[in-house]
C-alpha cells in the first residue's frame, strides 16, 4: 500500500466514533488500488462537538469524499453546503462529496439496503413493507422504499423520542412521495402490527434487536411468517438472526444484513469516484485472508 501513496495522493475519510473496527478503510483502499484510483482513506475519531472543525479540515485539506458514522450523521447534515434529496428527507448523511469546496451530503444506507434485496431477487416497486425500527438506518430505508416506488411503507416502533421521528418522515412523504402510503403505528399493538404484516410482501427488522450479543431477541413471533412472505434483516452480526432463522424454517425467503453493507459500500464508492466498485474481487480478497 505504501509504494503507491505519493505526494499526489488525494485523501478520503471516515468522521465518527468509535470507528477503529470500521472495515470501510480495507474496503476502499483495496478498491482504489484495483482501479489504479490515486486515493487513501483513513478513519478519524471524532465526537458531534469536533465537526465544525473536521469540516474546516475538509475544505483545508482538500479531502475529496468519505463518510460520517454515528453520532454525528446529524449534525454532518447542518453542516454541508447542499444534500441530495433522500438526506435532505432523512436529515442525516453518511457519505459526501467535496467539490471544490462544496461539499455535498449523501444518504446510502436506504440505496445499500434496496440494491441488497434486488441482489436477492426482490424489487421494492409497487410492493407492501413493514419496517421495525424509526432510527436513523430505519429512516434512510423507509425515505428509499418510497423514493423508489413501493405502494406502502408502514412503520411500527415503540412510542419514544424516535416515534416522533417517524411521524415527521410520514409528513415529510406525503410532500415528497404521496403515492406512497406511510403509516406510523405503536410496535406494541399487536393486533395492527399482526394485520399489517398479514397483508405486506415485506417485513424488515431495521432495529439492532438480534444483533450480537443479543441473539435470542426477535421481535416477531414465528406465527406471523408465511411461506409467501420476505423477511429481511438490517443486523449483519449474525448473519442469521433469529428472526430470519425462525422465518426460513417457517417456508419464508430470508434476506441478511451482511449485503446490505457491501452494497452501501459499492453505492458510496460510485458517488465518489464514479465508477462501479469491484465487489466481486473484493469479496475473493476478503475470502483469501481469512483462511
Amino acid at each position: 500500500m505504501e509504494k503507491r501513496i505519493s505526494g499526489r495522493t488525494k485523501l478520503m475519510a471516515l468522521f465518527g466514533t468509535p470507528v477503529g473496527h470500521s472495515g470501510s478503510p480495507a474496503m476502499y483502499n483495496f478498491s482504489f488500488q484495483h482501479d489504479d484510483l490515486d486515493y487513501a482513506y483513513m478513519a478519524f475519531d471524532v465526537n458531534v462537538d469536533q465537526m465544525p472543525k473536521v469540516f474546516e479540515s475538509i475544505r483545508e485539506l482538500d479531502i475529496k469524499a468519505g463518510n460520517f458514522t454515528m453520532p454525528v450523521k446529524n449534525i454532518a447534515a447542518e453542516l454541508v453546503d447542499k444534500l441530495s434529496p433522500a438526506a435532505e428527507i432523512v436529515g442525516a448523511c453518511n457519505a459526501f462529496v467535496n467539490e471544490n469546496g462544496v461539499i455535498t451530503g449523501h444518504v446510502t444506507d436506504g440505496i445499500g439496503f434496496t440494491e441488497n434485496l434486488r441482489a436477492n431477487g426482490f424489487d421494492v416497486e409497487g410492493k407492501k413493507t413493514v419496517v421495525l425500527g424509526a432510527g436513523g438506518a430505519a429512516t434512510a430505508v423507509q425515505v428509499q422504499l418510497a423514493i423508489e416506488g413501493a405502494k406502502e411503507v408502514r412503520i411500527f416502533n415503540l412510542k419514544d423520542n424516535f416515534f416522533e421521528r417517524a411521524e415527521e418522515t410520514k409528513s415529510k412523504l406525503a410532500n415528497k412521495c404521496p403515492e406512497c402510503l406511510v403509516t406510523v403505528e405503536d410496535i406494541l399493538d399487536k393486533v395492527k402490527l399482526e394485520e399489517a404484516i398479514n397483508n405486506c410482501d415485506i417485513v424488515i427488522n431495521a432495529t439492532t434487536v438480534g444483533m450480537k450479543p443479543n441473539n435470542d431477541k426477535t421481535l416477531l413471533d414465528k406465527s406471523l411468517f408465511r411461506k409467501d412472505l420476505v423477511v429481511a434483516d438490517t443486523v449483519y452480526d449474525p448473519e442469521k438472526t433469529r428472526m430470519l432463522i425462525e422465518a426460513e424454517e417457517a417456508g419464508c425467503k430470508i434476506i441478511g444484513g451482511k449485503g446490505m453493507l457491501l452494497c452501501q459500500g459499492a453505492a458510496n464508492y460510485e458517488i465518489f469516484v464514479g465508477k462501479k466498485m469491484p465487489l466481486d474481487e473484493f469479496a475473493k480478497f476478503q475470502a483469501e485472508n481469512q483462511r
